[in-house]
């Protein structure tokens, strides 16, 4: 069931975001009618994963002392937090978790969890830029038991749903170009492309966790404004 820790989640994610995650789906989660509108089309494991991912979202939530209320999608799908929060989603098989910040804890936050296995044929090429994938090779050398290229997709996920809330637009893969740290379980990303100005710090790069886990690939990136810029996790 969705619970608020111990969890997998919360070990790469600062002690100030809430999270809560789930390995399976209860079947007494109940969505608001709003939310039901969403997947009333949606087939059986849409509506499973979605629904346990919106029931970790509001215990996470409810951490931080928010009443339960609809989390519907905005633009491009984004779950809308309530006013003065950010936050992040994901779900794979298997898995579900959401993570939540007040806004003065962190400016944006981007979750994601894959299973830890190799990307289908084809796919590595189309989501990386030919310095990654030399980075990859040099790591697959060194620690062959890890699936780092599932790792570096799983990490552009999570740029992407920090960098969104941000910008307000589309980032591709080919525009981010991230380093993996094999030995302290973190990633740095620079920003490839025109990148917007928060409160007047320009947004050029992140940096992230990550973790294996559980047959798990999990990946997270926290920023937040502090003196003199954009501060990373």
């Amino acid at each position: 069931m969705a619970r608020w820790g111990p969890g997998v989640i919360e070990k790469i994610l600062p002690a100030r975001v809430a999270c809560a995650d789930a390995f399976a789906d209860p079947l007494d989660v109940v969505l608001f009618p709003q939310e039901e509108a969403l997947v009333a089309g949606a087939v059986a494991k849409r509506r499973r994963e979605f629904t346990t991912a919106r029931s970790c979202a509001r215990s996470a939530l409810a951490a931080l002392g928010v009443e339960p209320a609809p989390i519907l999608a905005g633009e491009r799908g984004a779950p809308q937090w309530p006013p003065g929060f950010a936050g992040s989603i994901t779900h794979c098989p298997g898995y579900r978790a959401a993570a939540v910040a007040r806004a003065y804890d962190a400016l944006t936050i981007g979750i994601d969890a894959e299973p830890h296995q190799m990307l289908p044929d084809g796919i590595l090429d189309m989501i990386s830029l030919p310095a990654e994938r030399a980075r990859l090779r040099g790591l697959a050398f060194t620690a062959p038991d890890t699936r780092w290229d599932r790792l570096l997709f799983s990490a552009k996920e999570s740029v992407y749903k920090a960098w969104f809330p941000l910008a307000r637009r589309w980032l591709g893969f080919q525009d981010a170009d991230i380093t993996i740290d094999p030995v302290a379980g973190i990633f740095t990303v620079q920003l490839l492309i025109a990148a917007p100005a928060v409160d007047g710090s320009p947004l050029t790069r992140f940096s992230g966790r990550w973790l294996v886990s559980n047959g798990l690939i999990l990946t997270s990136v926290v920023s937040e404004i502090a003196a003199g810029g954009v501060a990373l996790q």
